[in-house]
């Protein structure tokens, strides 16, 4: 946990609020500590962003939550609109 808080600029207790709000959940190695995969540390970032802005916690991670839900709805919706043998776009 204290590689990525360093890493992100934040601090051990943000990483922890974001856990307890549900953002990202980290797994856990054989001796207990925190796991980040690139993903959540991508979303850790874009919440401190958010917060820095004067987002409180609980609703930047809500927006995050939001943003990826129509990121992967928009996602679905070119997949099914795109007819058939058509190369997927970025």
């Amino acid at each position: 946990m204290g590689a990525a808080a360093e890493m992100l600029g934040v601090s051990p207790a943000f990483l922890r609020a974001l856990g307890a709000a549900k953002l990202i959940e980290p797994k856990r190695s054989s001796g207990g500590h925190r796991r980040y995969s690139r993903y959540q540390l991508r979303l850790a970032a874009r919440a401190r962003e958010l917060v820095d802005q004067g987002t409180p916690v609980e609703a930047a991670c809500r927006i995050i939550i939001l943003e990826d839900q129509l990121a992967e709805a928009l996602r679905v919706n070119d997949a099914r609109d795109r007819p058939p043998g058509e190369a997927t776009r970025p």
